[in-house]
């Protein structure tokens, strides 16, 4: 089985022992090395010998934004950081997901998850996707680990904010060219970014595209009438396209 190749990026001793570790419990990834130089890292990996990058944030010599310009997408990258409210600015470079400090196993396991995903590997080839390696998994108090954590909330950057949103409090998502408009039991938040990347951070389980320029909640709907869908006092249309995906999600045929 062909293995994912890692390398973690930090300036921290520490962090990077601990995602030294987690790595190598995952049977689909190899570590191929820990840096705490960024050009020691750029160096492998313009020589295409990385897939998968773990990339701080806050580095003295070279930032983790100034490293994925200077990458310019060469490998896929999950951030990790200490504070949130520099990790949105990565979406922009594509980053499959970022991991917050002190990062947990478990929310470990989802990024990558996400990541091999998003490298397009067969299904077959990911033990992580599959029970019975997840059941071969460990925690550092090595308990078994049964289910992978999903986030509650997310961060989403407005005009003059990065904002945090509960999952619980998003009614729907309405696509606006460049911008999305987040609907939520309170407010209305406009936030710079495309439909697709925020169909990639909303959990699939819970939320779910129904249309070219709407994400829906699960948990939000009231009834489904038709190809009409009511959230409120929202009627959100379901496109030719999306039906028979989002019907089957439901269980229904």
């Amino acid at each position: 089985m062909e293995r994912i190749r890692c390398l973690a990026l930090d300036d921290e001793p520490l962090a990077l022992d601990i995602l030294a570790n987690y790595i190598q419990k995952v049977p689909s990834l190899i570590l191929v090395a820990t840096c705490t130089e960024p050009m020691e890292a750029l160096s492998l990996i313009q020589q295409g010998k990385v897939d998968l990058l773990f990339l701080d944030i806050q580095m003295p010599t070279l930032t983790g934004i100034q490293f994925l310009r200077v990458m310019n997408g060469k490998c896929k990258t999950i951030l990790t950081t200490a504070y949130s409210e520099f990790a949105l600015e990565g979406y922009e470079y594509d980053v499959a997901d970022y991991l917050l400090k002190p990062i947990s196993y478990e929310r470990f396991l989802k990024a990558v998850q996400k990541a091999l995903g998003q490298l397009t590997i067969n299904e077959e080839q990911l033990s992580i996707n599959n029970t019975e390696s997840l059941d071969s998994f460990q925690k550092p108090d090595n308990q078994i680990v049964n289910t992978i954590s999903q986030l509650d909330f997310i961060f989403v950057k407005t005009e003059y904010k990065i904002q945090k949103l509960n999952l619980l409090d998003i009614l729907y998502i309405e696509g606006l060219k460049d911008y999305v408009s987040i609907y939520t039991t309170t407010e209305r938040i406009l936030s710079l970014q495309t439909m697709k990347k925020m169909e990639e951070t909303l959990p699939s389980n819970r939320f779910v595209r129904v249309h070219k320029s709407y994400i829906i909640s699960l948990e939000k709907i009231e009834s489904i009438e038709r190809q009409r869908i009511t959230i409120g006092k929202s009627i959100i249309p379901v496109g030719d396209s999306f039906q028979k995906d989002f019907m089957r999600m439901i269980g229904e045929k």
